[in-house]
Parts: structure tokens; C-alpha cells; sequence
């Protein structure tokens, strides 16, 4: 018997970021919205805990308890006094390092695999705990749809979205390590003060009328001038997206994939096709949203 789950990539419409707290995390307003681009995780019991992946960039994934996917599947054991034996595979759709928590997708995947499997009904808010101890992103991917993330990300209210909004997302050459552009955040934000990080209304809204106009007016990133400052090439991809008629064009997340959001699936395809011929990208994938959250097939 295997179980597979497939869970979704995600974008953030607004990431403020506040100030470096003590414990070296920042404080964030983070609204997240799950994407139509999927990785799927299939467990299937094993003698010991064997990690496996295949798709596109599968060989810069760890293939050992580092992996996310992994330490979920050891954090459920251990608090069911079970052994982490499972066999996890990892079919990937979602960038690998791109900053739409693919990581993250797999570690929820892994988690609801797991518990399906192994038959520990976990409730859902003890899924949602082992989520929040694994990372910030992970919770999000677990539930899906559209959420404001508040603390590091991980404490969520869902949010209601009134309609289809149409994605395209231009994976970049390399990755980017999300610490590296908190660090490259906090340097370039040293002697300023960083204000407290709020939700915008105007962004919360959009989203429930489902109107991609005043979406694409309200989008933010924090993180972006980081991600610049560490991957300078992405301004010509924002450019090129902008010049193909994008409503609007970010970093996604810590990056280095980027973001553009189009009026309708006709103008995601012809945004994608003049990035693509543009030469500032590697890929870029066309994707709705929202999305639905982990979900056994």
C-alpha cells in the first residue's frame, strides 16, 4: 500500500518584513496565495527511511534526513512512538530554490502522506504544530487557498478570494538560499527603522473580489531589493515580464523565480512565451490560483 498527496507551490502577494527579532527570525505580514504548480509525495512503508526524488533540478534535492520531507516524516513518528519507516517519493513540479516553497510543499506532503499511512489521525491542529516546528511556509502549504501569515509566517487566518487569478513564474538560472537574503535584508536595512509589518487592505480586497487590477496595484515584496542586490539579473526578467504587459511583476518570496500577474490565462500564456523569448529566464511556467492545499490522490 502507498499513499501519495499532492501539494502546491505558493507566491506571496505581500511580504512585509519587520525588524531582526532576538531569536534571529523577523516579525511578517505574509500573504500567501497557492498556485497551480504541484510536487507529489508518495509514502510507502520501507524497512528504514529512504529518501527519493525525480523531476526538474531532483539532483539539488538532499536525499537525507536534512531533506524537510524527511524530518516531517521523523517528527510525526516520534510523537506516535513509531519508527520513521517509509520509503518517501518525491515527484517535482515546483522550482527547486525558487522562493514558492517547494521545500516546504514537500515537507506538508510528506506529513499528511504519513499520517494517512500509518493511520495516526493526527488531528489537524496537531498537523498544523509539527508544520509550524518544521518552518515557516510549511503550515501554508498545508492548507492552501490564500492566508495571512503572522509571528515568522506560521500562525495563519484564511482568507477569502473571490475569483481566479492568473500567474506566470520565470525560473531563474541557480538558486537562492532564503538566509542569505534575510542577511542581505538585514544589511541593507542596518541604521534604518523597519516598521512593524501590517497586512495591506487595500491588497486583502482585491483578493476577495477577485479583482487581478487592484491586486497587481497592492502587491509587495519586502525581500525584493535583497534578492536584487544578491541576483542582479532578475531586474531584467522583471522588465522583460513588464514589457510583455504584466499587471504586475515581483520577486517571489526570497526568489530568485519571479511573478507576474495577468489580467487572463490569454495574457499569462503570451507573457510566459515573450519571457522565454526574451532570454532572461530558464522556464516560465504558466499557473491559477488559488490552489488548493495538501490533498491524497
Amino acid at each position: 500500500m502507498s499513499v501519495t498527496v499532492r501539494v502546491p507551490a505558493k507566491v506571496n502577494v505581500q511580504l512585509a518584513v519587520g525588524g531582526a527579532r532576538p531569536d534571529g527570525f523577523h516579525d511578517l505580514a505574509n500573504v500567501f496565495l497557492a498556485v497551480g504548480l504541484y510536487d507529489e509525495v508518495t509514502a510507502t512503508p520501507a524497512d528504514e527511511l529512504r529518501i527519493t526524488c525525480e523531476g526538474p533540478d531532483a539532483a539539488q534535492v538532499p536525499l537525507d534526513r536534512t531533506n524537510l520531507a524527511a524530518r516531517a516524516a521523523i517528527a510525526l513518528a516520534a510523537r506516535h512512538g513509531l519508527a520513521p519507516d517509509v520509503h518517501l517519493h518525491i515527484a517535482k513540479d515546483i522550482p527547486v530554490a525558487g522562493g514558492m516553497a517547494g521545500g516546504s510543499a514537500d515537507a506538508a506532503g510528506a506529513l499528511l502522506a504519513c499520517d494517512t499511512l500509518w493511520g495516526t489521525n493526527a488531528s489537524r491542529g496537531e498537523l498544523l504544530d509539527i508544520c509550524a516546528e518544521l518552518g515557516s511556509d510549511v503550515p501554508f502549504s498545508l492548507v492552501g487557498g490564500a492566508a495571512l501569515g503572522t509571528g515568522r509566517g506560521e500562525r495563519l487566518r484564511e482568507l477569502e478570494v473571490g475569483g481566479t487569478f492568473h500567474w506566470v513564474f520565470a525560473v531563474a538560472d541557480g538558486g537562492l538560499s532564503t538566509p542569505a537574503v534575510y542577511g542581505e535584508f538585514d544589511r541593507l536595512s542596518e541604521g534604518v527603522r523597519v516598521p512593524e509589518p501590517v497586512a495591506s487592505q487595500e491588497l486583502l480586497d482585491a483578493l476577495a473580489k477577485g479583482d487581478a487590477v487592484a491586486l497587481a496595484a497592492a502587491v509587495s515584496n519586502d525581500l525584493q531589493p535583497a534578492a536584487l542586490s544578491l541576483f542582479p539579473s532578475l531586474t531584467g526578467t522583471l522588465e522583460a515580464g513588464r514589457a510583455a504587459g504584466a499587471l504586475a511583476a515581483l520577486v517571489s518570496g526570497s526568489g530568485p523565480t519571479t511573478a507576474f500577474l495577468t489580467r487572463d490565462a490569454d495574457g499569462a500564456k503570451a507573457v510566459a512565451q515573450a519571457l522565454l523569448a526574451s532570454g532572461t529566464c530558464r522556464t516560465a511556467r504558466v499557473a491559477p490560483s488559488p490552489a488548493p492545499g495538501a490533498t491524497v490522490l
